[in-house]
Formats: structure tokens, sequence, C-alpha cells
């Protein structure tokens, strides 16, 4: 019987690596950067090697590419000897920096506080922030190894695991807890200047809809880049706003922030861990990821 996956005679471990690096990242554009290569190059290669093996590798798409039965089964075929010469080549050699995004405000908060004991033991770490979507089309286009994000990335081309359940609460300042305490919460907050990040306020929206089963129909007063910005004109008394516990509790244990209202079961949104296909290539990017999920247990 014929071997479906035969390689060609004097197979070229560059061709082989090109369609490895095509394989992992789902297009010629992403490949390109993470091979050295320009992406003319790419497809160059990829053409020169469906010519030798007299196979389709890939299907064009509107974004990206799709493997083809044959690139399946070949790519099962090679990755493990070419991960393995990868890694016989790499020892010795100094590990590549880890590159990992999220939100500004986790990663302030928990993220690099978590990871300081990697970076003491040699971890080198390029940290971006921004928000989910945008940092998950640069994960595909190979800017980062690592996205923490807000929600689960579409499709299955990206690797996905829920990481921490994110607590959201309902605050202001001491002055204003006091001028609004006792009585129906939504009512009680009518003349009370409302603090977001967005003009769409999504946070706030979803608050009122899963805790007061109603929409929000309130206007912002203030409406600022981030929410550490939030955070920050909210305790010196510019109104209220939903935060994540992550960023808050420490106000709150201190008196500068006032707890509003406390549902019976606190809005949560899941924090995914996200990983760029191939990036295990690099033994750190998994001591990075083992230990976020470690410590997103105490969250």
């Amino acid at each position: 019987m014929t071997n479906r996956t035969q390689l060609p005679q004097h197979a070229d471990l560059n061709l082989l690596r090109t369609f490895l690096g095509v394989y992992r990242s789902g297009s010629f554009t992403a490949a390109a950067p993470r091979l050295g290569l320009s992406q003319p190059t790419v497809t160059a290669q990829i053409r020169t090697l469906e010519q030798q093996t007299g196979r389709e590798l890939f299907t064009r798409l509107p974004r990206g590419v799709e493997p083809t039965p044959y690139a399946h089964e070949l790519a099962a075929r090679i990755t493990a000897p070419l991960d393995a010469l990868a890694t016989l080549e790499d020892a010795g050699a100094a590990a590549a920096p880890v590159h990992l995004a999220g939100p500004s405000e986790l990663l302030c908060v928990r993220v690099l506080p978590a990871l300081v004991p990697l970076v003491a033991e040699g971890v080198q770490l390029r940290v971006g922030q921004g928000l989910p979507e945008p940092l998950l089309e640069e994960l595909r286009a190979g800017r980062h190894d690592l996205v923490i994000a807000t929600r689960r990335p579409r499709g299955r081309a990206l690797e996905s695991v829920p990481l921490a359940d994110e607590e959201y609460l309902l605050v202001a300042s001491p002055r204003w807890a006091e001028r609004t305490g006792g009585g129906e919460v939504g009512a009680a907050l009518r003349d009370v200047p409302m603090v977001t990040y967005a003009e769409d306020l999504p946070i706030l929206r979803r608050y009122w809809r899963t805790v007061f089963g109603r929409q929000l129909t309130a206007r912002p007063s203030v409406t600022v880049p981030n929410l550490y910005a939030v955070l920050s004109a909210v305790t010196a008394g510019a109104g209220y706003s939903v935060l994540p516990r992550s960023l808050c509790q420490e106000h709150l244990d201190s008196g500068r922030l006032s707890l509003l209202h406390e549902p019976v079961e606190a809005p949560l949104n899941t924090l995914f861990l996200v990983q760029r296909p191939g990036a295990d290539a690099n033994p750190d990017v998994a001591r990075v990821r083992e230990r976020l999920r470690v410590v997103a247990r105490s969250w």
C-alpha cells in the first residue's frame, strides 16, 4: 500500500519547517515573522513543497488558510521530529522572551505580581495590553504567545482554557453611598453621576440586566480611557460604577470606596488564557502558562 504521507526524496527541512509554521499559525502572513521570512518567501516555499509532493497543502480562505487532509497527515508525521530537532538546536541557547498580553488593569493587579518568581529565575517577558478582539487578532498574527482575554475566542484555531472568574461590584465613594443609602438601588442612583470606560456601558449594562433584571437607561456623566481611570474618578467622588473586585478590593478594605449593593449572586466574567499555536516551542511559554493557571485558583 502506498504511504499517503510519503515525503519527496531529499526533502528540504526548510520547506518542512515553513509548512509546519503555516500549519500552526493558520496563515502565511502570521507564519512569516515567526519564521524570519517574508510573506512572498513563505508562499514560494509552500508552492515548492506542493510541487514536490504533488498535493495541495492549504485551501486559501478570505482570512488565512485551511489545511487539506493531506496537510493534516503530513503535519502528524513531521511535527514530533521537527520539534525534537528544534529543541536540540536551541539547547544551550538563551530562551526567547515570552510575549504576553491582556487587560492593563488585570496585568498590573494580578498577572505581573504572579510572574515575579519566574522573572527572578530568568524568564523574559514582553507585555502588551489592549481590548480582547485586537489582542486575539495580534495573537493570530504571531505578535503574542499568550493572551488573557475576557471572552473565549471564536473558532477552533486558537487553544484556550478558562483561567478564573472575575466578580463585578457596584461601587461609589463613601459620600455618595451615604446619600443613596436605603431604598431601591436603581432608583437611588438615578441622580448620581455614572462613570464608565466606554459609551456603550458594557459592564454596567450587564450588571443591571443580571442583577436587576432590566435594561440600564442612564447615560454616563464621565467616560475615561480605562478601568484604572474609572477607579480613580469614582474614588475621588465623581459618581458610581461597576468594577472588577480585583481592581477595587484594596480601596474597599481601606474605606476609600463603598459597596452599594450586595446581590445574592454577583455577575461573573470568565477570563480565558489563549495560546498561539506552536508557542510551546519556547519552554518558557509553558512555564508562564502553568504559573498563571496555578495562581489563578486563588484570584
